[in-house]
């Protein structure tokens, strides 16, 4: 069901965050500093707090809330248009409520992005990450969410 979607495309610094994903860890870059220790996202190469080059990823427990959605009428791009209406959702982590991420909530991990009736989003909702392969060949992991009851 993902293979006509946009897929990302990792680069040098969030390689990993792809390969934990593929394992089934959602986990955030961290400054390896020890004064510092500050998570960040997107990540990047120099912590933006101390300005440390050292990292390390830290495993979250994959629970968040929703801190913002929407849902596109009509769908901006044709491979998306046999699944409007569907959800696109920011996500707040429990574990670092300044760490949002990008994702949709769905039933199920490989489920559709249309799985969801849009009725029942709310800005709060505590939702937990699931991980769905994706691509022609399964080699990118996305990161999608359940709405926890």
């Amino acid at each position: 069901m993902t293979d006509s979607l946009l897929l990302p495309v990792p680069d040098e610094d969030g390689a990993p965050f792809w390969e934990y994903a593929a394992r089934g860890e959602l986990r955030v870059q961290a400054c390896a500093a020890p004064a510092c220790g500050a998570l960040r996202f997107p990540p990047r190469p120099c912590c933006p707090h101390c300005g440390s080059f050292a990292s390390t990823w830290r495993e979250t427990s994959g629970r968040g809330r929703v801190w913002s959605y929407v849902v596109p009428h009509p769908p901006l791009l044709p491979a998306y248009a046999e699944q409007a209406p569907y959800n696109a959702v920011l996500v707040e982590l429990v574990d670092a409520p300044h760490i949002r991420l990008a994702g949709n909530v769905v039933v199920s991990a490989d489920a559709p992005l249309n799985s969801v009736d849009p009725a029942r989003l709310r800005i709060g909702a505590p939702v937990r990450a699931v991980f769905c392969p994706a691509g022609p060949d399964g080699s990118v992991t996305l990161v999608r969410w359940l709405l926890e009851r």
